[in-house]
């Protein structure tokens, strides 16, 4: 069925105006310290123009595989956030007729109780913030809601693995559930369950584990953690019994990232390792939340602004002619040796790196 996405109703777009201003509070000299970093970009590193063209790379991708990946559900939404924010009807349109056959075919929607599957909700509440359309936010609740089905006697999902990724796949789904309905429940027990993962994965240099049996700062792990802090950060009121905890753990680990990164604007594969090599996906995630804790002013833009800017240079040199970002990490389990990630392969235009690109962009110009 074909819907007018370009006469979205006032009602929806008053709604996405009230939902990206939530957690959103910064002076004006914030502001203007921010932008002294984030504009007049170098020919080609515009990010309204790098988001368009990656955008465009991901809308018209085949599916990634019989059932919606985790990764694509990153690149969708990173997607949908810079059309929204560039006033993009035509991309937004197609960002989510694109989803449609997810919504109708059910064996394109992942099966399993797994922070990597129940992920696929964020799409269809994402959708739901931009249109209204309620069946929707119905599609998306039903995951958000089962994840938190099964709890540990600490109020955290059965799904939590204390792995880094599930800062992200977790994170997202259960803040985009909160922004749809502003029911507290989905933002206050993301918050209890991001404060014991600080508390079990967080090391004294600031960086993360991959795992509880993972002790390496592997750059994707860490990058997927700090984003997922960034996006909490801007959902908690500044009374939230949880947020002065997370806001220690973020600029710890922000802190930590600014004596590791590389003199092309990068972060290394093995983040604390001199010898691995750039790893683009991570130094994308980093550059997300860096750009974002500058912008709300959680950071001093004068020691993280040239940083940021670095790094969004870095990145945008490591784009191809279409807008594939080169030297990614392939997908990685939990490792039980340096070789073990030194030795992952690298690859051009995987979502895995295209989506925090996105996300970046976004960030940029907000």
């Amino acid at each position: 069925m074909e819907r007018n996405y370009e006469s979205q109703t006032a009602a929806a777009s008053f709604r996405r105006v009230v939902v990206l201003a939530l957690g959103i509070a910064f002076s004006i000299t914030t502001a203007v310290a921010a932008d002294s970093y984030f504009a007049n970009w170098p020919d080609g590193a515009d990010p309204k123009v790098i988001g368009k063209r990656v955008a465009e790379n991901f809308v018209v991708r085949p599916p990634a595989g019989p059932t919606v990946h985790y990764r694509e559900v990153c690149s969708w939404h990173g997607g949908l956030a810079f059309a929204q924010l560039t006033g993009d009807t035509n991309l937004t349109a197609r960002l989510i007729d694109k989803f449609q056959p997810v919504l109708t075919t059910p064996s394109r929607v992942p099966p399993r109780d797994h922070v990597d599957d129940k992920i696929v909700g964020a799409v269809p509440l994402e959708i739901y913030l931009e249109t209204g359309n309620t069946n929707d936010l119905a599609f998306g609740l039903r995951f958000a809601d089962s994840q938190w089905s099964k709890t540990m006697p600490d109020g955290i999902s059965t799904e939590a693995r204390y792995w880094v990724d599930d800062m992200w796949m977790m994170t997202l789904l259960q803040l985009d559930a909160y922004r749809a309905t502003q029911g507290a429940k989905y933002r206050d027990r993301m918050a209890l369950t991001m404060a014991a993962y600080l508390d079990r994965l967080q090391q004294p240099n600031g960086l993360f584990h991959h795992a509880t049996n993972a002790p390496f700062f592997w750059s994707r792990g860490n990058g997927w953690f700090a984003a997922g802090m960034a996006e909490m950060l801007r959902a908690l009121p500044e009374a939230h019994p949880q947020r002065a905890r997370i806001m220690k753990g973020y600029q710890a680990m922000l802190a930590s990232l600014l004596q590791y990164q590389g003199d092309d604007g990068l972060w290394k594969q093995l983040i604390d390792h001199p010898e691995a090599w750039p790893e683009t996906s991570g130094s994308a995630m980093f550059t997300f939340a860096m750009v974002t804790g500058v912008k709300n002013g959680w950071l001093d833009a004068a020691k993280y602004g040239p940083a940021a800017r670095k790094a969004w240079l870095g990145l945008v040199g490591n784009l191809d002619a279409d807008a594939n970002l080169k030297n990614v990490c392939i997908g990685t389990g939990a490792g039980i040796s340096v070789p073990y990630y030194l030795n992952r392969q690298r690859i051009t235009g995987d979502l895995h790196g295209q989506a925090p690109m996105l996300w970046t962009a976004t960030a940029l110009l907000q």
